[in-house]
């Protein structure tokens, strides 16, 4: 395997194509969004018996979501990053491994629930099994690193769906 690329402010390396995954991701699914909710309308009858306002109302909580999410995963990575190196397992970080990966999901989740384009979301489960590749790349390199106590952090906080409530790592 070779070697992933390092970000400059955090330990551990990224996938080596991983920015390439998840454009292609992006393209995919906004090609697809595009293509079956305002050209084709393939897969978007659903929407015909769902009000407008309700799937707006849903989309824009989940891209709401999305933005809070990315927001306080942002700000523990890259404001409040401690010291010393470790694991970081505060704030959101306490309640989902990958933030970052999980606001990048609602987001396509969100404009596809305000369309209703079943083609849409299920190119929303491609993009999971995208970012679950590079999350794990990453998460082998930070059990490289960090050892028992990223194996104890992945035991303790799921990996795509938040608690609610944090439980308190075990240190």
């Amino acid at each position: 395997m070779t070697e992933g690329r390092h970000h400059p402010h955090l330990l551990g390396s990224e996938h080596q194509y991983g920015h390439q995954v998840q454009l292609l991701a992006a393209v995919a699914f906004f090609g697809v969004w595009v293509l079956d909710s305002f050209l084709l309308h393939f897969s978007d009858g659903l929407s015909e018996s769902v009000p407008l306002a309700i799937r707006l109302v849903a989309g824009g909580i989940m891209v709401g979501l999305a933005i809070w999410v990315f927001r306080l995963a942002e700000k523990v990575l890259f404001r409040e990053a401690p010291d010393e190196p470790g694991v970081i397992d505060t704030g959101i970080l306490g309640h989902v491994r990958h933030p970052l990966y999980l606001s990048e999901l609602l987001v396509y989740i969100g404009l596809a629930l305000g369309t209703l384009s079943l083609l849409a979301l299920g190119t929303c489960a491609f993009v999971l099994l995208a970012l679950d590749r590079i999350a794990r790349y990453e998460e082998r390199d930070l059990v490289r690193l960090f050892g028992e106590s990223y194996v104890a952090y992945q035991k303790q906080v799921p990996k795509w769906l938040p608690r609610i409530f944090a439980r308190k790592p075990r240190r």
